[in-house]
């Protein structure tokens, strides 16, 4: 099963040296992920000042700066793995290097039949 996991947190929370040592660790642990088959994909995001949100209502598209809610974590970046059930999942999401300063929010993918693959 396919599962998402979400990395919440403070943007705030690191300096740019620790980001930089943060993508390093992430990378090694993709790398891992992906020698067992379980690694679908990953990226950081950028800053939640360079977000945009969108909504349509009443047939009429409101384009708004800035991201969705405002929050004390912004989503920062996610894992896509491809894990055999929960455990292992939360196994995973626990080893990424931000579930020490953040949340990384574990959610399963709903598949729909028909969509392009990679």
């Amino acid at each position: 099963m396919k599962y998402m996991l979400l990395i919440y947190l403070d943007e705030q929370v690191l300096s740019e040296a620790e980001r930089q040592a943060c993508y390093i660790e992430s990378t090694e642990l993709a790398r891992e992920i992906h020698s067992s088959g379980k690694f679908l994909g990953a990226n950081p995001l950028q800053p939640v000042a360079m977000a945009t949100s969108v909504r349509v209502r009443e047939g009429k598209r409101f384009v708004t700066d800035g991201p969705f809610a405002e929050t004390r974590e912004q989503l920062g970046g996610y894992y896509l793995i491809d894990a055999k059930d929960l455990d292992e999942a939360i196994a995973i999401a626990a080893r990424i290097p931000m579930a020490k300063k953040g949340t990384v929010e574990v959610r399963p993918v709903i598949e729909i039949p028909g969509l392009p693959v990679n």
